[in-house]
């Protein structure tokens, strides 16, 4: 990863079912929802105001993916915001949960 959040973690709160990254005092999340079929829906994503614009929702969004590539799941992309990262990521095509294309 390139940007200059990589070395920030993404928290998975389970609690709250989502994804965290706190950066600048300001946490940024990614709703989930997982299925007994192993499929992550990603169905929010948040990023506080004063982060907007600096790359924090890309970089929330490649590391939630490689937390569902690297556990085995599959992922129903519901967000508009995960849509939309992954029509201009199309390396993350193999992840998708069958049924589900962003082409």
């Amino acid at each position: 990863m390139s940007d200059k959040y990589a070395d920030i973690p993404l928290v998975q709160n389970q609690d709250k079912r989502r994804f965290e990254m706190e950066v600048e005092n300001h946490i940024a999340f990614i709703e989930y929802i997982i299925n007994k079929d192993n499929t992550m829906y990603l169905t929010h994503t948040e990023v506080p105001k004063a982060l907007e614009g600096k790359g924090v929702g890309g970089s929330m969004v490649e590391k939630a993916l490689n937390f569902v590539k690297d556990n085995g799941y599959t992922l129903a992309p519901l967000c508009p915001f995960v849509a939309a990262y992954l029509k201009r990521h199309p390396e993350w095509q193999s992840i998708l949960a069958k049924g589900y294309n962003v082409g």
